[in-house]
């Protein structure tokens, strides 16, 4: 570790310390807990983008994918709902893919002309009437019961840690299908891909109610730490609170934003060691051989498809192991809540910043970005106040001014993008 990351880490560390004296330690442990995730996130890109050299602009679809694992996996089955029509929904499921793969062997084993197209049209035209038939007729009946709270199948109603590996395996499930689509070809059509699978992936959690309740979201999420209210009913807790000099509710929040800490922490460190590990083998020389000259790796005997995909299998796991473990910190899957500025071009940012190829400085980037995003708003806020201070009440100018204010977040990662470009391309920390 050279004395730069020591000291661009010392940096940050101080700024999240700065946060909690001047401000509140609530805010502070807040961006400190959303930053480790966020820095798991950019880890994840960075092992695309790092070492493949891979262009994935579907992030947000892996994280979202995470949050819903995090359903699937931790919340309790609906006993009713499974009754009522979850039979015919993995009927209507298993009757899909049976379809595809039917219509992919039957491609393979026909010989090509006419006949062969005909028959795929008619495979596909009759197995999707017959899907649909006895699809539907589950997810409505699935999701007329009690759709005020339920209307969904529910989980597995496992321990809510097993989500966190949960969501790495859903994520490189899609990564998986993705690449054997994208990855033989140019690397462009990745870009496209992933985009529009993100996209896909987002609308499919918007209206399929039956799988995760749509757009009513699922609240009460399980979570490995005790929920606030349930220690604030502690009497030990509370009498510890009072030894510090606060109060239940105070120290109920700082308490399980701590345990959240640490937990992320361990996360963080691990993926990172394993990250440097893989860097430094054989495997990651060979990544970044590929990533430079795929041509001349290609000549050397190396199947660049085949390492590319297993690459993007890897980080798009990341980026989905990152995403249950925000939608266990936040307690519930808002699928609105997804979107590409804040779940890919943010991350973006965070791996460019930090240092591409780096993962030292993409896990840096993760945490300072997100600490701007989180603190140019507010600052942005003051400093507008600050400039019309001397204009009369009622201007058009100071009102405009001081509702754009929230705007300034935007502008600042801009700003910041811009200057890392200029002044250090290779971004805080560049690749040794």
């Amino acid at each position: 570790m050279t004395r730069r990351t020591v000291v661009l880490y010392a940096l940050m560390a101080l700024l999240i310390i700065g946060t909690g004296l001047l401000q509140s330690w609530n805010l502070a442990l807040s961006i400190l807990n959303m930053g480790l995730i966020s820095a798991i996130m950019a880890l994840g890109v960075n092992l695309q983008w790092g070492y493949a050299g891979l262009f994935n602009v579907g992030v947000m679809g892996f994280v979202a994918l995470g949050g819903l694992a995090a359903v699937l996996t931790a919340m309790p089955p609906v006993g009713a709902a499974w009754s009522a029509g979850g039979p015919r929904i993995l009927l209507g499921l298993a009757i899909g893919a049976a379809i595809l793969v039917g219509a992919v062997q039957l491609w393979q084993r026909m010989r090509p002309g006419k006949t062969r197209v005909l028959a795929l049209l008619a495979l596909l035209i009759a197995g999707f009437i017959l899907y649909r038939f006895v699809f539907d007729a589950g997810v409505v009946a699935v999701e007329a019961v009690d759709s005020a709270s339920t209307g969904y199948l529910g989980g597995l109603g496992l321990p809510v840690l097993l989500a966190w590996p949960a969501g790495g395996l859903l994520a490189a499930g899609a990564a998986w299908i993705i690449g054997k689509a994208a990855l033989g070809l140019r690397s462009d059509y990745l870009a496209i891909a992933t985009l529009g699978i993100a996209e896909i992936i987002l609308a499919i959690m918007k209206n399929e109610d039956w799988l995760a309740r749509g757009v009513k979201n699922v609240n009460a999420i399980p979570r490995p730490v005790p929920y606030e209210v349930d220690l604030q009913q502690s009497a030990g807790f509370v009498e510890r609170a009072a030894g510090f000099g606060l109060d239940p509710v105070t120290a109920s929040t700082l308490w399980v934003k701590v345990l959240y800490g640490g937990l992320f922490a361990v996360v963080l460190a691990v993926v990172l060691v394993l990250a440097q590990l893989a860097l430094n083998s054989p495997w990651g020389r060979m990544m970044r051989a590929i990533r430079d000259n795929e041509v001349a790796a290609e000549a050397m005997g190396k199947d660049v498809t085949r390492r590319h995909l297993q690459i993007f299998i890897l980080g798009s796991a990341v980026c989905g192991m990152a995403g249950a473990m925000m939608t266990t910190m936040d307690g519930q899957l808002t699928p609105t809540s997804y979107q590409p500025l804040r779940y890919t071009f943010l991350i973006w940012v965070m791996v460019i910043v930090g240092g591409s190829g780096n993962n030292l400085g993409a896990a840096l980037g993760g945490m300072l970005v997100w600490w701007l995003w989180v603190m140019v708003e507010p600052l942005g806020l003051w400093l507008m106040q600050t400039i019309t201070a001397p204009m009369p009440e009622g201007s058009a100018l100071r009102d405009h001014l001081l509702d754009s204010a929230a705007h300034m977040r935007l502008m600042t990662m801009g700003i910041v993008l811009l200057l890392v470009l200029r002044f250090s391309p290779r971004g805080l920390l560049p690749e040794r």
